[in-house]
């Protein structure tokens, strides 16, 4: 190689590694105004984890664990991460798999022998196409009988052998999102492992990938003991558009109670770090715990019979998105009453995003926000809702404050979200709380911002009618419908009031 093409290739590789840098630096830098921006619009409460190839290039934690004693979350925080866990069963279940222990297209009572369906497989449980009918089917009413007792992975099964019901459809006819399929999943692991379930995810997984800050809890949800709850941030949500403080969930009651009688395990129990779950990701890429061929079948959408797409739209226990415009995405959300979490992965490029709020704020689509900015994408800014700030200042000063609010920031498009939607559910949500001068403001107030919207005029309507004020509401179904002739609810409404 002469000295010119090394000068050459010299500059060529500087000029790529300065490129790579500034763009990575300004990933961070839009990373860090998007997140920023989402919590002073309370829109996020918890940790956000970026990684591109296994390096983390954006970290943060924002808000509180604990709002009551303003306890912060921190990068050592551990989040319940809801149904991130059926990847772990799933990974199970695929370990189990390679070691030839089991088959996937195997039926499922070759491993249970209890197990009241023949035609179900291990594949139609890990894609959500088994058409079981869900738990609270067969333990509802005995869980009004007996109040106190607390039903596990140990009662499932001879419960569905003995209530024999239906199936929802014949298996791979169709797809519903259930826990109880990663229930029954959880089960097949512990026979043919010969391990308790936790013990099996401790010395296969969690071992493996070395997530040293990863719990496997006594209860499924809210019930944690001392030692479970070291460092881990409580979850809260704010229920009303109108709430100004967000309550804890685990002193809810009918939740509390729900949780106690039902401590299933498999599908959403597990505790973890962002950080860990980064190391379970990094394990996943580097075959520690599954082989490269696996983990391929496992992330293609399972068809259905007819050859239709699954409308869960699930691999085997991972979510597979369609849209392959930033790379193949693989991920799996999780959800419960105060918290929403994901772990998404970008395979095409080897990139993760890893979000977990526990104040109950969606956060899929704030991954995908994050993945895109990564990948160089615009990605504006987001917007505080109008509906959500005029309902808490018209809860703390009143009217004339909403008012004066509103008047302030409906023009700014540019940092606020004003829409027919979220004014109109603002109302519905004080008319369902009784509230009903506060309701009736805002109805009014949509009505003045919207006033070619149809549904505006139907939903004042209703407020009019629970008031008594019927000449008035007749007017307003009567302009519904003079702007939207399909309008049913408000043809019945009408035909209801001047049937009276």
């Amino acid at each position: 190689m002469n000295q010119h093409i090394k000068w050459t290739t010299a500059i060529f590789i500087f000029v790529l590694t300065t490129t790579n840098r500034l763009i990575a630096q300004e990933s961070v830098g839009s990373l860090e105004n998007y997140f920023t921006r989402l919590f002073q619009n309370c829109q996020f409460n918890g940790n956000v984890l970026v990684a591109d190839n296994g390096k983390i290039i954006y970290e943060k934690s924002f808000g509180y664990a604990d709002f009551s004693t303003k306890k912060p979350n921190t990068s050592e925080s551990i989040f319940p991460i809801a149904s991130i866990t059926k990847t772990f069963t799933a990974t199970a279940i695929l370990q189990l798999k390679e070691k030839g222990k089991l088959q996937i297209d195997a039926p499922v009572g070759q491993y249970l022998s209890a197990f009241p369906y023949p035609s179900i497989t291990i594949k139609h449980l890990l894609s959500h196409i088994s058409g079981l009918p869900s738990y609270n089917a067969l333990f509802d009413s005995l869980r009004l009988m007996h109040p106190d007792t607390v039903f596990t992975n140990a009662d499932i099964l001879s419960r569905y052998a003995a209530g024999k019901k239906p199936l929802l459809y014949q298996p791979g006819d169709s797809g519903n999102y259930d826990n109880v399929n990663f229930i029954f999943l959880a089960l097949v692991v512990e026979k043919v492992s010969g391990e308790a379930f936790n013990d099996y995810i401790r010395n296969h997984i969690l071992v493996s990938a070395g997530m040293k800050n990863t719990v496997l809890p006594g209860f499924t949800f809210y019930h944690y003991t001392p030692k479970e709850k070291r460092n881990l941030s409580s979850t809260f949500r704010y229920p009303y558009y109108y709430s100004v403080n967000p309550e804890r969930t685990d002193t809810i009651s009918f939740v509390s109670k729900y949780w106690h009688n039902y401590n299933f395990k498999g599908f959403g129990e597990i505790l973890s770090t962002a950080r860990d779950l980064l190391k379970y990701d990094q394990a996943l890429y580097n075959g520690t715990l599954l082989r490269e061929e696996t983990l391929r079948a496992a992330f293609i959408p399972v068809k259905l019979n007819n050859g239709k797409d699954n409308p869960v739209g699930n691999g085997l226990g991972w979510q597979v998105a369609s849209d392959t415009s930033l790379g193949k995405l693989v991920f799996h959300t999780g959800g419960m009453i105060g918290l929403s979490s994901v772990l998404l992965r970008n395979l095409s490029k080897r990139q993760t995003v890893i979000i977990i709020d526990n104040a109950q704020n969606a956060v899929y689509d704030l991954a995908n926000d994050a993945l895109k900015i990564l990948t160089g994408n615009h990605v504006s800014l987001p917007k505080q809702s109008v509906a959500k700030l005029y309902g808490r200042t018209l809860m703390a000063g009143g009217i004339p404050e909403a008012r004066k609010l509103l008047q302030t920031i409906k023009k700014d498009t540019a940092n606020y979200l004003l829409t027919e939607f979220g004014m109109n559910l603002l109302g519905y949500q004080l008319m369902q709380a009784n509230m009903d001068d506060k309701a009736l403001e805002v109805f009014k107030t949509d009505l003045e911002l919207f006033p070619l919207d149809w549904n505006v005029y139907d939903s004042y309507g209703e407020m009019l009618l629970k008031l008594g004020q019927k000449e008035e509401a007749i007017k307003m179904y009567h302009r519904s419908l003079e702007l939207n002739p399909n309008n049913e609810n408000g043809k019945k409404m009408l035909k209801q009031i001047l049937k009276k």
